[in-house]
């Protein structure tokens, strides 16, 4: 069974309680559950990480280099600024999503510029936390087509 990591950055641990206008009143738990009922729906495995602290998404990302078959991403407001992860993920020879919740070109300028996009197979952005979702069925897509 194919393995997927689902990534989170700083605050997103208070979903469903921070800026519902925006993110909505799902809280990060009940994402993981809807993303679990997905992954065993059609077959592989996923782990699910939430950290506020870069170091730690960048230990992930080098960690599952060795044991995973795709990564999604939301970097939260690391998205923006962290070299660190960025570069991490250049690392990483599988496909990697970049996902937001909002539409980051709906929002401040400063969220308009991602390090991440350039190193993603593709961004999902603007469809609420139903984008886990969308991320989870276009990862689904890259690996059946990596068997092929």
């Amino acid at each position: 069974m194919k393995k997927i990591i689902i990534l989170n950055g700083p605050n997103l641990n208070l979903l469903g309680e921070r800026e519902k206008n925006q993110y909505g009143s799902f809280s990060l738990s009940e994402v993981e559950k809807n993303c679990e009922k997905f992954a065993s729906k059609n077959n592989f495995i996923i782990s699910f990480y939430q950290s506020n602290i870069e170091g730690e998404i960048v230990e992930k990302i080098q960690n599952s280099r060795k044991d995973q078959n795709g990564l999604i991403i939301n970097a939260g407001g690391y998205t923006h600024t962290s070299v660190a992860i960025h570069d991490a993920l250049k690392i990483i020879k599988f496909p990697i999503i970049e996902l937001h919740i909002t539409n980051i070109y709906n929002r401040e300028d400063f969220r308009h510029k991602s390090l991440i996009s350039n190193v993603a197979n593709g961004v999902i952005c603007g469809f609420g936390v139903h984008g886990y979702i969308m991320a989870l069925e276009a990862m689904k897509k890259y690996l059946d087509n990596e068997n092929r």
